[in-house]
């Protein structure tokens, strides 16, 4: 059995988005998990998993014009939609469980996505596990295709620009999980100039963070990291000076933890955080 069942979530706008929930037996608390730029549900099922044995309802989902989603791949309106959607995921989440309150994780760049939508609207949130989020990249586009991005949001917000993060030797060191990456269908490789925008303008709305209500937050580090800039968001989230705030690194692991050859022991440390902070 896959231990979760396949769904569609609506979104603010219409939008149907792929889902995925994951329920077992007694349930104790609820999350809502959101993936990283290309990603999809398929890459979180381990984490998830362990999430849901430990008892908790997990919503995952594909973000729209990712994974599974066919409409308007890799394209977002604007930062109040994707953050709309983050609140439409909540409410389908209570929903389905019967939780007001859930927890927030967000791997890579759904890391960014959860802290802005905590900004935003923090009610209900119990905690946010933000696993090597994107806040603070050090990949990025070159100056002339950000020249060429900048341009095309003034006047073809749709147009498509790669993703500069095609070597899956930057998300891992396991053969298997490479392979896993470079053979992923549903990878996206592109999003469009309306996703850029918006998510740089997501920077905005992350950055008074600090003035948000304070809740237990982990922050998980690949201590061989390519993709993010590590000190930086470190600096970042040890700033808030929150109660409750816990680092965790992960020596020779690479950007997604979830495809060490054993990722158990960040499995079992993102359920203890969860536990200690349901």
């Amino acid at each position: 059995m896959s231990g979760y069942e396949e769904l569609r979530v609506a979104l603010g706008d219409g939008y149907s988005a792929y889902a995925r929930y994951w329920a077992r037996g007694a349930l104790k608390g609820a999350v809502v998990y959101h993936h990283g730029i290309q990603s999809h549900c398929d890459w979180y099922e381990g984490s998830a998993g362990a999430l849901a044995r430990a008892g908790y309802a997990v919503l995952q989902i594909d973000r729209r014009g990712s994974g599974r989603n066919e409409i308007g791949r890799g394209h977002a309106e604007s930062v109040d939609q994707l953050i709309e959607d983050d609140l439409s995921a909540r409410a389908k989440l209570t929903e389905l469980s019967g939780f007001e309150d859930c927890h927030l994780v967000g791997v890579s760049w759904g890391g960014k996505l959860v802290a802005a939508s905590y900004v935003c609207e923090p009610k209900g949130v119990k905690s946010l596990a933000l696993v090597t989020p994107g806040l603070f990249p050090k990949v990025g586009v070159s100056k002339p295709e950000m020249a060429r991005i900048g341009f095309a949001m003034l006047y073809e917000q749709e147009k498509l620009f790669d993703i500069p993060l095609d070597d899956s030797d930057l998300f891992t060191s396991s053969a298997k999980w490479k392979e896993f990456i470079d053979t992923d269908a549903l990878t996206i490789h592109q999003c469009t100039a309306g996703f850029y925008l918006a998510s740089r303008r997501m920077d905005r709305i992350i950055a008074p963070l600090v003035k948000s209500p304070q809740v237990p937050i982990h922050l998980f580090i690949a201590d061989d990291e390519r993709i993010i800039d590590n000190d930086k968001t470190i600096r970042f989230i040890e700033g808030l000076g929150w109660a409750g705030t816990r680092v965790s690194r992960y020596e020779n692991a690479r950007h997604s933890l979830e495809f060490e050859n054993d990722p158990s022991v960040y499995f079992s440390a993102l359920v203890d955080f969860i536990d200690q902070a349901n």
